[in-house]
């Protein structure tokens, strides 16, 4: 106990740490969530390689980090900076995706291997695998970007319109995130020629004027309430990923050509976005989120079953995210009436 009179104590280095995290945990989670769920939660990144070499994944998915997390935090900065919604943000999700796999690891011009496998000769033409760049960038855009920023959202309300990093903080992470893009493009085998690398800047730097141009209400709900239950809403969020495991199977099977997969594979994903905007209504949207999100989630978990025996611990991974569903489902029924009970309208739209 101190004495009267004398000076109070500093604080001690481990509850100013405690404060600073705290404060920024909702940046901290966009930037453990954007590479944890498509690493980790598919196995591109094993997690077995956290028990039997650390060293290897702590630099591993710091990389991770320096690239999906700055790449996620830059595009939440550019969406709430111009006042846009999630249009914007799955254009710029998509631009992301074509930066990372087009102009970084090079995957959108490998002929084959690991990770692309048969649609590295599936679909391929003029230097190019259109079928792996077309499900990759529309993975990338949300579940990469949009599913990420979407759950710290339903975390944190109250950061939905606010602003994280200053001009500064916007240069440096930009410069980490174009740094690490030069690198592993120096690095990676199998880069574009000079007229694909101009075609894939081309597209991304359309993809960013479209999401700059694009109106904030683009995507918007329709107002009342949803027209579909919990299941549907999780049944349709996972429709994203269910055309993707399509597409995988029927390059296995081989028996359909190359521009009918893509085709279907763009149905469903456009089917879900129609049902999102026809069914969801603008009341309850939190709600509606959560379990789109939920669906979203699930595909993973269990494609995360058989990745089990070749990733030993992916299911860990998968419990981690199970129960961080939990908790925000607990903490939406803290704060919000249960569905269908009187509220105001929230606006925006969600993603897919």
């Amino acid at each position: 106990m101190a004495l009267a009179g004398s000076a109070p104590s500093p604080p001690s280095p481990a509850r100013g740490v405690r404060a600073w995290t705290r404060a920024r945990l909702p940046q901290i989670m966009v930037l453990l969530f954007a590479p944890a769920i498509p690493e980790l939660l598919t196995g591109s990144t094993p997690i077995s390689n956290l028990f039997f070499d650390p060293l290897q994944f702590a630099i591993s998915f710091g990389f991770d980090i320096g690239l999906y997390g700055t790449g996620a935090l830059l595009i939440r900065e550019f969406v709430v900076h111009y006042r846009k919604g999630w249009a914007s943000t799955l254009l710029l999700g998509a631009a992301y995706g074509i930066a990372e796999e087009g102009l970084a690891v090079h995957t959108f011009t490998q002929p084959g291997g690991n990770p692309v496998g048969l649609l590295g000769s599936f679909g391929h033409a003029f230097g190019v695998n259109w079928i792996w760049a077309l499900g990759l960038t529309v993975f990338h855009a949300t579940y990469s970007i949009a599913l990420p920023l979407l759950l710290v959202q339903l975390w944190y309300p109250a950061q939905r319109e606010v602003r994280w990093l200053s001009r500064r903080q916007v240069a440096l992470t930009a410069a980490i995130y174009l740094a690490e893009v030069g690198f592993f493009g120096f690095l990676a085998p199998h880069g574009p020629a000079p007229p694909v690398l101009a075609l894939f800047l081309a597209l991304c730097g359309i993809l960013i004027a479209l999401a700059y141009w694009v109106p904030r209400d683009a995507l918007t709900l329709r107002p009342g309430p949803a027209r579909i239950g919990p299941w549907g809403l999780m049944a349709t969020g996972s429709l994203g990923f269910l055309a993707w495991v399509f597409v995988l199977i029927s390059t296995g099977i081989g028996g359909l050509p190359a521009p009918v997969t893509a085709a279907i594979f763009v149905a469903i994903d456009v089917a879900a976005l129609a049902l999102v905007l026809t069914r969801v209504g603008a009341l309850d949207a939190e709600w509606s989120e959560f379990y789109f999100s939920t669906g979203m989630l699930s595909m993973l978990f269990l494609w995360d079953i058989p990745v089990e025996f070749s990733v030993p611990g992916i299911l860990l991974v998968a419990a981690v995210f199970a129960y961080l569903q939990f908790r925000l489902r607990t903490a939406l029924r803290a704060r919000l009436p249960p569905p269908g009970a009187p509220r105001r309208e929230a606006g925006g739209a969600v993603p897919e």
